[in-house]
């Protein structure tokens, strides 16, 4: 009786708790989006008086794929998790297709955008549930063609397949799988991909890349990477560090550079030939 008082406390605490992001009561909807994304003089610190971020400026245009990589805690998923609204900034405007953000409704967008994690979470059931959680009304011809751009046609088999709890019965890497079959499927203008590869060994990576390649083509696309062999064919690679862009530009263009990225791939290269 304890166990379950304690357990209801923290479940009700949950339920009441108020939300950091919300909509004011007639919030209007986002109109459908082409995907052009600018950060404008963005200002935010998970802690007072310790910034992450300060006087921010990127455009990404509709349909562009943008990589951020570099160091491990220098903000990379901080923009993301701005981009999704998550969190929103202290200071400065994040605008979607011009419209700034904190003046629509944050469902609207999010209906309209797909994020990929590192490890996904699934749910107890058929992989076919998991693939069409956010698209119910999905059919099998619908799953089996998102499968086939992915490089996954193998999973077509196995959608009757049990998970089992939090997903027991696959590898992380077929997990991942799911996941972005699952995103695909609901047809987003604007792709997060956070570390969405890294749990995938290199021979399947190898198999989805030209799926993935597929998937973000006519979409916006934000794609976080160590691996950098996964974001060579961005239209734009940003090395961040301290919440600052140190250099942009294509895999060739960096790479001609030989700055922070050239050493951060060749480095990484010598590693892998190992």
């Amino acid at each position: 009786a304890q166990s379950a008082l304690s357990a209801g406390e923290r479940i009700f605490g949950l339920i009441n708790e108020k939300p950091a992001v919300d909509n004011p009561e007639g919030t209007p909807d986002f109109p459908p989006l082409q995907g052009d994304i600018e950060f404008r003089e963005v200002h935010f610190h998970y802690v007072e008086n310790n910034p992450v971020l300060e006087n921010f400026n990127l455009k990404i245009r509709a349909g562009e794929s943008i990589a951020l990589v570099g160091p491990t805690g220098e903000g990379k998923s901080t923009l993301a998790n701005l981009v999704a609204r998550f969190y929103e900034p202290v200071r400065g405007e994040i605008l979607i297709d011009g419209i700034d953000y904190q003046s629509c409704n944050q469902e609207s967008l999010r209906r309209q955008m797909g994020i990929m994690l590192q490890t996904p979470h699934v749910f107890a059931g058929s992989i076919r549930d998991n693939i069409r959680y956010g698209a119910p009304h999905s059919d099998d011809a619908a799953i089996e063609r998102v499968l086939a751009q992915i490089g996954a046609r193998h999973f077509s088999s196995r959608l009757e397949d049990e998970v089992g709890a939090d997903g027991g019965n696959l590898s992380t890497g077929e997990k991942q799988i799911i996941g972005f079959a699952r995103v695909l499927l609901r047809d987003p203008r604007i792709i997060i991909m956070d570390e969405a590869t890294s749990s995938v060994d290199v021979l399947a990576e190898q198999a989805i890349q030209a799926g993935i390649k597929k998937m973000v083509e006519g979409r916006t696309a934000i794609i976080i990477a160590h691996r950098l062999s996964t974001v060579k064919d961005c239209d734009r690679i940003l090395v961040i560090k301290g919440g600052r862009i140190l250099e942009a530009g294509s895999h060739n263009e960096l790479m001609a550079q030989k700055g922070h990225y050239f050493s951060l791939y060749t480095r990484q290269s010598r590693e892998v030939a190992v």
